[in-house]
């Protein structure tokens, strides 16, 4: 999806379209503190990234329009974007909030090749959502995914078999997975400045990881979609978020395991069903992925659960490289369960804030740790506290 948070708000906020958006602080703007979430294709513009201090983007942006992340609001929109997809095929496997990957093959005979797909499926986003997605269109996942990138927003590319090495040749390096800004400083001193450059190169002068970078350099990459049939027994459900750079700020790793947590919590509350398997998966910079599990005594649909199970998960796993990715789920779900007559229901306040928000809309509540008045690590530790404001 195109710059999804700040799309989003622009399709809800008439008022804000054609303005420069940035998601990640409250209204106060340069006097907030957190990161850019997300900034709007006219705030790019102007120098504004994701991942960049808020006084930063401040300072480059001053006119624009500065909004609190709703991670809420972004999960049931998610939601609606990942059954749209799998309008097409059942093999769809997300990669954050707001991407996936999609396997067309076995869809051919009834929605046509691969181009095909792609256009209907952006016009069948455009009605459904309101929103714009770039789609990359390759026989595997890596090229798919760098070509989705080439020409946001609202693009299509189309990569045909056989011309994948050509395809990834003149690009820089930093666009190959696994490649970040120590690897690439690493590769520039060893005269590698393209992803064609690299494909060249011996694996044996890169170490550890050198032959599967080259490997990918050349196109080649095997790697299956995997769409939820094929993990029989063990439906989840997830969310990840990949960084736009390599990042070991601890409040900035917290906040994101915090808006998972959350926004996996919020589907399943909405799909009436708690878990009991909770996973971390972490990637570093180095491209190593792990994941940890921890199956809780009781299931649960709690944020605050799930988050504080996420932490102490990350806390064994988290050393001292820098982190690429994050994803939190939970498996081993089961139906809601049968309530006492005079049972409170466990994390009744969850419910609660779910109906409000429904009633008066998915701003009218905001966490505490999400807003730019205090460290979102520090508020974070509060047990995720709540602010309630008034909508007028």
């Amino acid at each position: 999806m195109d710059a999804f948070y700040a799309a989003v708000e622009q399709r809800d906020r008439p008022e804000l379209r054609g303005r420069p958006v940035i998601v990640g602080a409250d209204p106060r703007g340069g006097r907030g503190r957190g990161v850019v979430a997300t900034a709007s294709y006219e705030a790019r513009k102007f120098g504004v990234a994701s991942a960049m201090p808020i006084s930063q983007a401040w300072k480059r942006c001053p006119q624009g329009v500065y909004v609190r992340p709703d991670m809420e609001k972004y999960a049931r929109v998610s939601h609606e974007v990942m059954e749209a997809m799998r309008t097409f095929t059942d093999r769809v496997e997300p990669l954050s909030i707001d991407e996936a990957f999609l396997d067309v093959t076995g869809s051919r005979r009834v929605f046509g090749d691969g181009e095909t797909i792609a256009r209907a499926l952006k016009d069948l986003l455009r009605a459904r959502v309101q929103l714009t997605a770039s789609v990359g269109v390759a026989p595997s996942k890596l090229v798919a995914k760098i070509a989705s990138e080439l020409r946001k927003p609202d693009g299509l590319v189309v990569v045909p078999p056989g011309t994948e090495a050509a395809f990834l040749a003149p690009l820089p390096i930093r666009r190959l997975w696994g490649v970040g800004a120590k690897t690439e400083e690493s590769l520039f001193r060893l005269g590698v400045h393209t992803i064609g450059d690299l494909a060249r190169l011996d694996p044996g002068r890169l170490g550890t990881h050198g032959q599967d970078l080259v490997r990918l350099a050349r196109g080649e990459d095997e790697r299956d979609v995997h769409g939820e049939s094929d993990h029989e027994g063990a439906k989840s459900v997830g969310h990840e978020h990949t960084f736009d750079r390599d990042t070991a700020e601890r409040p900035r790793l917290r906040r994101t395991l915090l808006e998972l947590s959350d926004a996996v919590a919020h589907r399943l509350r909405r799909a009436g069903t708690r878990g009991r398997t909770v996973t971390l998966k972490y990637r570093d910079e180095t491209f190593t992925t792990l994941t940890r599990a921890k199956t809780l005594p009781e299931p649960t649909d709690s944020g605050e659960v799930l988050f504080a199970t996420a932490w102490a998960l990350f806390e064994k796993t988290h050393g001292a490289r820098k982190v690429r990715l994050l994803g939190v789920s939970v498996s081993n779900l089961l139906g809601e369960p049968q309530m006492g007559l005079f049972t409170a229901a466990p994390h009744g306040l969850d419910r609660v804030l779910d109906a409000v928000s429904d009633r008066f809309g998915s701003g009218s509540l905001v966490r505490a740790s999400l807003l730019a008045g205090g460290s979102p690590g520090e508020t974070a530790d509060r047990k995720g506290s709540r602010r309630i404001k008034r909508e007028r």
